[in-house]
């Protein structure tokens, strides 16, 4: 009977029902495969930034051009690039800088300085708040700076100018995604900086449009006082998996920059899974 009884553990042990229960909480998860999670996910183009936490070991370029119109403001054009690296402990490194091509000019105690070239360097980085990378909701906390005394001298700044946004996303289906940022940033370290400083909150929805190519559409508001509302939407395309290519258009509906416009373009490229 003993013999009887520990040849039936044995083999209840071995079958595959018991053997896909020893298997990782990755390899466990039906949504591992899903395209929301495995396609890039840029944090370019638009205001919202991806609540994606790129793995350890991945790196992440985006870089992108963006020419912005009309309205009350002054006619810029923008490059920047950012580099994101997926580190341990579920955590994301990242450094971006932006290059004005134009601007306004400057007054300045040494005399009048065009505001263009290199602006600040801005680093940070993303903790993951989500149990694994693959969960349908994601969470993550944004934490920036800009870095003083580094970018073109009509640009640059003497004084650490941080920010932090909280990221949400919600996966809808397979493919299709719901994100949301809210954050403030201010100039300075100063509680009259703190005074200065102005809180974001987006919404965006991306999704499919056939399998290489996608859309996503967002509207964003931002200030303090007098919030400025806005809205940007897109279209992009991996020619192959490691690289993404987008294409956007946005307008300030109301605040200061009313009627203001943007256009832009950008690609991202990956290494690592």
């Amino acid at each position: 009977m003993r013999k009887t009884t520990l040849l039936a553990a044995a083999a209840l042990l071995s079958s595959p029902g018991l053997t896909l229960a020893q298997n990782t909480p990755e390899e466990n998860n039906p949504n591992v495969d899903a395209p929301f999670v495995r396609n890039i996910r840029a944090d370019r183009p638009g205001q919202t930034i991806t609540a994606q936490v790129l793995r350890p070991g991945r790196f992440q370029l985006e870089t992108g051009f963006q020419r912005q119109f009309g309205g009350t403001t002054f006619a810029q054009s923008r490059s920047a690039a950012t580099l994101r690296v997926g580190f341990f402990n579920s955590m994301e490194l990242r450094v971006s800088q932006p290059y004005f091509h134009n601007g306004p000019s400057v007054v300045t105690e040494a005399g009048r300085i065009d505001a263009s070239g290199w602006a600040p360097v801005v680093i940070g980085t993303k903790l993951m708040l989500s149990p694994n990378y693959d969960t349908r909701t994601q969470v993550a906390i944004l934490v920036e700076s800009s870095v003083p005394k580094t970018g073109g001298q009509g640009l640059r700044t003497t004084t650490w100018g941080p920010s932090g946004r909280l990221l949400v996303s919600e996966q809808l289906g397979e493919r299709f995604g719901l994100e949301g940022n809210f954050g403030f940033s201010q100039p300075g370290l100063t509680v009259a900086d703190m005074n200065k400083g102005q809180f974001l909150g987006t919404l965006a929805l991306n999704g499919p449009l056939g399998d290489r190519a996608g859309f996503f559409v967002e509207g964003y508001g931002y200030g303090r006082g007098a919030i400025s509302t806005g809205a940007t939407t897109g279209l992009y395309f991996r020619p192959i998996p490691e690289v993404r290519v987008d294409v956007t258009a946005g307008r300030q509906v109301s605040g200061l920059a009313a009627g203001t416009s943007t256009v832009g373009a950008g690609m991202t490229f990956k290494v690592g899974k």
